[in-house]
């Protein structure tokens, strides 16, 4: 029962956690860019999947947090209310892509490995 309580918060947190980075991804400091966001993703999105996957039960619970930050960034960021894209055609949402996807997906395939 806690596992599942675990996982429903750590399901809500990767959502939140898109969110906030996906609307804080513009950020910018007079005229200097500061994608604080991408580096929330590095540490943030492996850290999820590392707790997800230490919940135990079945192996593709890990991928849950994972699966849900990459779905809330596409379904936010492509077809936004109203019809606005959040996500631009420029180079930082491919680096927030590539900074939660990666090492996520890194530890993802080391606990798939294990098994």
């Amino acid at each position: 029962m806690i596992a599942r309580i675990t996982l429903v918060v750590l399901v809500f947190d990767a959502f939140a956690l898109a969110v906030v980075e996906l609307l804080y991804l513009p950020l910018r400091v007079g005229t200097v860019a500061l994608p604080i966001t991408i580096l929330l993703a590095a540490l943030t999105t492996p850290w999820l999947v590392r707790i997800a996957a230490e919940l135990g039960g079945p192996r593709v619970v890990a991928a849950v947090p994972l699966v849900v930050w990459v779905l809330t960034l596409g379904v936010l960021g492509l077809g936004g209310p109203g019809g606005d894209v959040l996500l631009p055609d420029w180079w930082r949402p491919a680096l927030l892509l590539a900074a939660g996807l990666f090492p996520a997906a890194f530890l993802l395939g080391r606990e798939f490995a294990r098994s």
